[in-house]
This record gives structure tokens, sequence and C-alpha cells, in this order.
């Protein structure tokens, strides 16, 4: 089950976090990945997956720039004459209620993880169409589906992927493209680590646990587990399932 044998599969954001965690599961399934991120950060996936016996390809992208991502995936079609999977990882982040947001920040998260999952799947469209098949896996948040305190910017482009999702999923159905997002919950990343040092510095094991206690299981996710679920759904297993939103939350929508 999962097999991804020689199947090609383009994953940004891919340097690290769940990115990478994904690209190094699809490869050990037998992907031919290609790791796209802003900066080197993804030749070392791509060098870590080597390693391990896989293929894997990395190319630097700024999923935000029409030219980077035409020219990336036309590289990419060129290379291999196929792209099987998209998966949409690229975002970026930001803290604050709409008080705290300022036009700059809007239009910066907008460029990333709107322009940006609009830009590749548009690509990856264009590629998957004529070959009659192809499955795009959109990265969304629980904040997608539910309000999270302080996120107004970041929640306000994680819907539109929802949106987006839907909309590629109902208008290429019918040309064998299947398209679904995972919504999940607060997970450990470097981010998070980040995130935690530059805003409490004294007391980021507090606020660790803070963070781990807003998902009524305790903890939070790890990238692991969040690629388990996009192996699947990017698998001939989930065949059947398009233009759905998985949560991976720890219960907080049960909660």
């Amino acid at each position: 089950m999962f097999d991804l044998s020689q199947k090609v599969a383009v994953i940004t954001g891919a340097g690290s976090g769940i990115g990478a965690a994904i690209a190094v599961l699809f490869a050990r399934q037998g992907a031919r990945v290609v790791a796209l991120d802003l900066n080197e950060s993804a030749e070392a996936t791509a060098a870590a997956i080597a390693a391990a016996g896989g293929d894997a390809t990395a190319r630097r992208c700024d999923v935000a720039k029409p030219d980077d991502v035409a020219g990336t995936f036309r590289g990419v079609a060129a290379e291999f004459g196929r792209l099987d999977i998209l998966v949409n990882n690229a975002g970026i982040a930001h803290v604050g209620t709409i008080e705290q947001t300022t036009a700059d920040d809007l239009d910066r998260l907008y460029a990333v993880n709107v322009r940006g999952v609009f830009l590749c799947a548009q690509a990856a469209v264009g590629i998957m169409v004529p070959q009659g098949h192809g499955v795009i896996l959109n990265m969304a948040s629980i904040a997608s589906l539910v309000g999270v305190p302080e996120r107004f910017a970041y929640a306000m482009t994680k819907g539109a992927v929802h949106t987006m999702t839907m909309s590629i999923a109902i208008d290429y159905v019918k040309r064998g493209l299947r398209c679904n997002c995972i919504c999940p919950a607060r997970i450990q990343t470097p981010f998070v680590d980040g995130y935690l040092r530059k805003h409490y510095p004294d007391r980021e094991d507090e606020m660790r646990r803070v963070l781990d206690a807003y998902q009524p299981i305790g903890r939070m996710g790890t990238p692991e587990e969040v690629a388990a679920l996009a192996l699947y759904l990017c698998s001939d297993e989930a065949a059947f399932v398009t233009g759905q939103a998985y949560p991976i939350d720890g219960g907080v929508l049960v909660s």
C-alpha cells in the first residue's frame, strides 16, 4: 500500500519542517522527489534522501514569482516528462489581530500563501491535464475551519487555500485530477522553535507547554504525522477522495 514508485512529486517548502518530512517519506515510498525552496535548504533535504538511497533533486524557487514558478515547472516537465503529484506546502506565518496587521503584512502573506499556491497549482494543472491524471495537495490549517486567536492574516490566506482546493477539485474531477488539503493544528517545526526564541527568550519551556495544551491530546503534532496523512492523500489508495479538507489537529475541532 501507499506505493509511489516512479511517480514524480514536486514539494514546495521542502527545506525543513513538514515539507522536508513529506519529501523524505515520499522518496522512501519510491517517488522521484523534486524538492523546492526559496534557498539552498532544499539541497540538504535532497542530499538526505539520496544518502538513504532515494531519488531526489533540489531546485530553488520563489513560489511568489510567476517567472520562477513557470521556469521551474517547465524544467520538471522537460526532465521527467510528467508530473504526478504536487504538494503546495510553502508558506509563511504572522501573529496578530486585524489591528496588529499592516497592509504590508497582508500583502507579504498573500504573495506566498495564496499567490504561491495559485501559481504552482496552475503550472501543475497545465502538465497534469494533458497526461490525464495528477494529484494536488495543499497545506491549509485549522485556521481555515475555525477561529484561531491572533492569526488574522494567516487565517485569511489559509481560508483562500481551502476554497482554492475545492474549486480545483470540482473543475478537474472529470479530467483525472484530484485536489485535497490538510488542515493541521500546531505542529512542532523550526518555525515554532524560532517563534518561541524570539518572543519568549526566558520562557520557552513555559510557552511550549501552552502551545502543547492548545491541542486536547496534550501536545503539538509532528511533521512526520502530517507527512503520513499526505502520503495517503497522494497515493492511489485515496483515488476516491477529492475536494476535501482533512484536519490533523489533536482534538481541537471536537473540544
